[in-house]
């Protein structure tokens, strides 16, 4: 069974469902699961879990995101992007907007703001997913939540088309950010097409698609593109358990500052990649500060 976590380039039209479901027949094990969907147009990286990697899921999905988008000024949707009915259209060319104008509406998103979700999402109200709702009709309302942009990038402006990179927190909707611009321009608009180029430390770069990974499995070489759980950890300080703690970790207990084969400066990070005594990585624990211990967030123990 292979461990760990691999980079795939979701292409459009296959949900990230699909890419999970095309993986375990490729990679032959079920035990699979992805982070951070992708809406089925959209395509770009998509993290998959691989067997014990499988409990990093709810981990990734809090690490940031950045997109390349192509809006389209001038039409509305009800999925607020180009695969949904039109609502309102108007005509937007050159003679509509100024560069500065455009340019200067797009970058007041810049840092963050409260955005209401779409209607078309799968975030659940009452048990059921708002898409559900769309689907038989119903609108419901939806609270603002905060979303932060830390970096808004301006590739192109070619009237109706507008082409930008966006560097986001997670929960951001990209199709809801394009709506809030154009209605801030006072035109409407939509999501032609987006592309995700980074979840964390994972770029394009890396990426296969399922064609790729297939052949790369088929030739047995696959195990140079799963990424080690660790990997997902590398900006976090290494701590080793000395022998005497072994028992401790084995069994996931919470450590002692003292069970540590070197200095643990809680001064300088609260959070750990934890080795055994053998120097394999099996945790991450965090210090408890009303403890004065060390206790763990996830254990990765084979």
């Amino acid at each position: 069974m292979y461990n760990g976590l691999i980079s795939v380039y979701k292409e459009a039209d296959y949900t990230s469902f699909d890419v999970v479901a095309c993986l375990r027949g490729i990679l032959k094990q079920k035990k699979i699961g992805h982070t951070g969907t992708l809406d089925p147009k959209a395509e770009g990286v998509l993290l998959v879990c691989l067997g014990n990697g499988t409990k990093l899921v709810d981990m990734l999905e809090d690490r940031s995101k950045e997109y390349e988008c192509k809006m389209l000024l001038g039409t509305t949707t009800d999925t607020e992007d180009t695969t949904g009915k039109v609502l309102t259209n108007v005509p937007v060319n050159e003679g509509s907007y100024s560069e500065k104008d455009i340019t200067n509406v797009i970058m007041s998103f810049e840092g963050g703001y409260d955005q209401i979700p779409p209607m078309y999402s799968a975030l659940k109200v009452g048990g059921k997913k708002l898409y559900e709702l769309a689907r038989e009709g119903k609108e419901i309302e939806r609270k603002p939540r905060p979303v932060v942009l830390s970096n808004i990038v301006i590739k192109s402006i070619e009237l109706p088309y507008v082409t930008f990179s966006v560097s986001c927190s997670k929960g951001t909707y990209i199709r809801s950010l394009c709506r809030d611009i154009g209605e801030k321009l006072g035109c409407g608009a939509c999501m032609e097409y987006l592309l995700r180029t980074r979840v964390g430390a994972f770029s394009l770069d890396t990426a296969k698609k399922l064609d790729e990974i297939r052949e790369l499995t088929e030739k047995d070489i696959i195990d140079s593109y799963i990424f080690p759980v660790e990997k997902v950890f590398e900006e976090l300080p290494v701590k080793t358990v000395s022998l005497e703690a072994k028992k401790k970790i084995d069994n996931g207990n919470p450590l002692e500052l003292s069970d540590f084969t070197e200095e643990v400066n809680i001064e300088e990070s609260r959070r750990y990649r934890i080795h055994n005594a053998e120097g394999k990585f099996v945790a991450v624990y965090s210090y408890n500060e009303e403890k004065g211990l060390l206790s763990p967030e996830k254990m990765f123990m084979s």
